[in-house]
């Protein structure tokens, strides 16, 4: 029987749930080690490892994709790692171009989209570890470029498992939903950590010429202003609509063919919930878990003085009925 999720006492509120493990949790607490992959188009890619990664049939290799402006450190994405060592998996946690307070080496950053950088990486641990069985999990924005590599590979797909929490799959719609009422606040904060990774960036002034003008404010404005300015022309996109249309992964679930759990809330307030699928939109083998509580990337079960990540009990008991 699929576990449901029940809000901590004293945290219905999506708000709460959303933001309170950013101060329940607020230092990282499982130590990694970096290593750096050299991509096919002369950048680089941050991967941390908890423990060393070994060829073992016994021991599935799980990749976590974090979301916008994440990294190893953010408490979701450590709260999962001390899950999955617990019940036996190894872990590799990808940062996106540029996170983790690392400028990357080229103009282009990340996106929603972003589906190439992961699939390399699976082949690359494919080639390492070919007796390894190869999982992934992905949050928020890597949510959805884990969903939509899955519905881009089908049967091709190197995954034997995936979960995603939280992923915009309509990126029209959850633009819309982040623009208005007190979603504007995590708009606000999200540009503003953008804006201070671009400008880390653009310290290499052969990067900084490759930029727009990080000073004109109405490119922070908003995403939809943000994603027309930088995210469409750096990364190959006619603009902000031809990126929504085409970074979205909604339209691919149906040809997922890896055991899939897609997991949001309703009340999520950085997503529409006109973005959330329907049973007939995804395949059979994706299993959607839609709670009416749960925020974004929240999901805190308990109560408020003893607080449980329900997340890190449900991704591992999904992997392991897969396993």
């Amino acid at each position: 029987m699929t576990e449901k999720f029940s809000p901590a006492t004293g945290l219905g509120n999506c708000h709460l749930q959303t933001v309170f493990a950013r101060f329940h949790r607020p230092e990282p607490w499982i130590q990694t080690d970096c290593r750096w992959y050299a991509t096919p188009d002369g950048d680089r890619l941050a991967v941390h490892t908890p423990r060393p990664l070994r060829d073992d049939p016994a021991a599935p290799l799980v990749l976590v994709l974090h979301g916008l402006e994440g990294s190893v450190a953010s408490p979701y994405v450590q709260g999962l790692m001390e899950s999955l060592l617990k019940g036996g998996y190894q872990v590799a946690v990808m940062h996106f171009r540029g996170c983790g307070g690392i400028p990357n080496k080229l103009p282009r950053a990340y996106h929603s989209g972003d589906s190439e950088d992961p699939r390399w990486l699976l082949g690359e641990f494919g080639k390492q570890f070919p007796h390894t069985s190869l999982m992934a999990v992905g949050y928020s924005l890597g949510g959805n470029v884990l969903l939509k590599m899955l519905g881009e590979d089908g049967q091709g797909s190197p995954l034997t498992a995936a979960a995603a929490v939280s992923a915009p799959l309509d990126l029209h719609a959850c633009s819309r939903r982040i623009n208005t009422g007190m979603s504007r606040i995590y708009q606000r904060h999200l540009l503003s950590s953008l804006r201070q990774s671009l400008r880390l960036k653009a310290s290499d002034p052969c990067l900084a010429a490759a930029l727009p003008d990080l000073e004109k404010g109405v490119y922070f404005a908003n995403f939809r202003h943000f994603d027309n300015a930088f995210t469409a022309p750096l990364h190959g996109f006619r603009d902000v609509d031809d990126y929504y249309t085409r970074a979205s992964s909604k339209p691919l679930l149906r040809n997922i063919r890896v055991p899939t759990l897609i997991i949001n809330a309703t009340d999520d307030p950085f997503i529409c919930p006109s973005a959330l699928p329907e049973p007939m939109e995804v395949s059979s083998d994706v299993q959607l878990q839609i709670s009416e509580k749960g925020g974004h990337v929240g999901f805190v079960g308990g109560s408020l003085w003893r607080p449980s990540y329900w997340l890190e009990t449900r991704i591992p008991a999904f992997l392991d009925s897969v396993r």
